[in-house]
């Protein structure tokens, strides 16, 4: 009940932040969409979509490997921990600043920043994996998309061209990069390197940078396959209307950020007991806590789509397919990160593929005809998809399942009151 309460906290901690950024991310969305024509907010969109995507890859999922070693590290003092992040951060940092200079005649002022948002991610996980989930609330949950917000509405108050918008998103990663460093250089204790510690946290790594690769993928090609296929309007309709799952990705991140270093602890340990109860306690969480949303997004989307402006509203259909599949996917919980916590990278690389395939075939084939509506079916194949088949995984492998007697644990009030 512990090890419970301290999630609860942590988690209730991410999904705080988490929604703090949802609803600035959703309020920058608004403010392009009402200030700027429907084409110059899809291309911004489109922008911004292609740069997370470039970091997403660059950042080669080095996170969640220093996570998974720094936790295991506990019992022996983080003994040569520091030599892990530098080996981290190295490879990283050297691969986003060649996809910057390759990429800065397509994203201009962007390209200048997609060392430190990649970089970001890194050190933050490296915060997470010391147990700390404050420098993650308070600087990407919180900071960042205020500071990001705060300049795009003055870009837009100020009646600026539209050029300028993706530098201003762009400009609060790199004060956010150097806080995060902060943050870590506190945490970990500096020790001597150790032969052979590159190799340990890149052969465990590896297969997971590709699936990181792919999922930063997943999680942004369906802008840019509707931009390139519909036109930048269409992107724009789309973005507007999927902004919404935003809420839910961001609570079921948080939340795994609290949990991934008990689980990685737990399964290490061999208390598949412990795994269990983590897995059926977080997913009915994630289930109370999201459903409702989605629920009333469906039934509200033809007015709340209307806070966009003119011609938003034809997004209704997009909006019903979302709140489904988020739904869907939120009752199977969080099982790539269960399945990459026992270790089974591999298995969630091809997953993932499969996946990425999936939206890609339906992309093709549905949004020439149907353009915002047949993105969000191709998205909505993707996501059943992905989780689908580490659901299965783990059922065959370990017996788990989303929901059973410890799902009960998460309904009583002593341990929300601990959180």
């Amino acid at each position: 009940m512990a090890a419970l309460r301290r999630v609860a906290r942590s988690g209730l901690a991410g999904v705080a932040g988490a929604a703090a950024g949802a609803l600035s991310q959703f309020l920058l969305v608004v403010v392009v969409t009402r200030v700027y024509p429907v084409a110059v907010a899809g291309a911004f969109f489109t922008a911004v979509a292609l740069a997370l995507m470039v970091a997403g890859v660059a950042k080669l999922d080095a996170g969640n490997g220093l996570v998974f070693f720094i936790a295991r590290a506990k019992t022996y003092g983080y003994r040569g921990i520091s030599g892990y992040v530098r080996a981290a951060l190295v490879p990283v940092s050297v691969l986003a600043t060649v996809a910057g200079v390759l990429l800065w005649p397509a994203l201009g002022g962007l390209a200048l920043v997609l060392p430190a948002m990649a970089v970001t991610d890194v050190l933050l996980a490296a915060c997470r994996g010391f147990g700390a989930m404050r420098p993650t609330v308070l600087l990407d949950g919180l900071l960042l998309p205020l500071s990001q917000l705060a300049l795009v509405a003055a870009v837009a108050v100020a009646g600026l061209s539209a050029a300028s918008l993706p530098l201003a998103w762009a400009l609060p990663y790199l004060p956010v990069a150097g806080l995060a460093a902060l943050a870590l250089r506190g945490r970990a204790p500096r020790t001597p390197y150790l032969p052979g510690t590159g190799r340990d946290l890149w052969r465990h790594t590896a297969p997971r940078s590709a699936a990181g690769a792919i999922q930063a993928v997943f999680q942004r090609v369906d802008i840019v396959v509707v931009a390139a296929l519909g036109g930048p309007a269409q992107a724009a309709v789309y973005t507007a209307a999927t902004r919404f799952k935003v809420v839910g990705q961001l609570a079921g991140q948080g939340l795994a950020q609290a949990a991934q270093p008990r689980l990685v602890r737990a399964l290490a340990a061999g208390d598949l007991t412990r795994v269990k109860e983590l897995y059926q306690v977080t997913t009915m969480w994630l289930v109370l806590a999201t459903w409702p949303i989605w629920v009333g997004y469906a039934a509200l989307a033809p007015w709340l789509l209307r806070v966009f402006g003119p011609g938003y509203d034809s997004a209704v259909p997009v909006a019903l397919v979302l709140s489904a599949t988020m739904m869907a996917a939120t009752a199977c919980g969080m099982v790539d990160v269960v399945l990459t916590a026992a270790g089974h990278t591999t298995s969630s690389l091809l997953n993932l593929v499969a996946a990425v395939v999936c939206t890609l075939l339906l992309d093709l084939a549905l949004i020439p005809g149907q353009g915002a509506l047949g993105a969000a079916f191709g998205w909505s194949g993707g996501v059943l998809v992905k989780n689908a088949l580490p659901l299965w995984q783990l059922h065959h492998r370990y017996g788990l399942r989303p929901f059973g007697r410890h799902s009960l644990a998460a309904l009583r009030p002593r341990t929300w009151a601990a959180a």
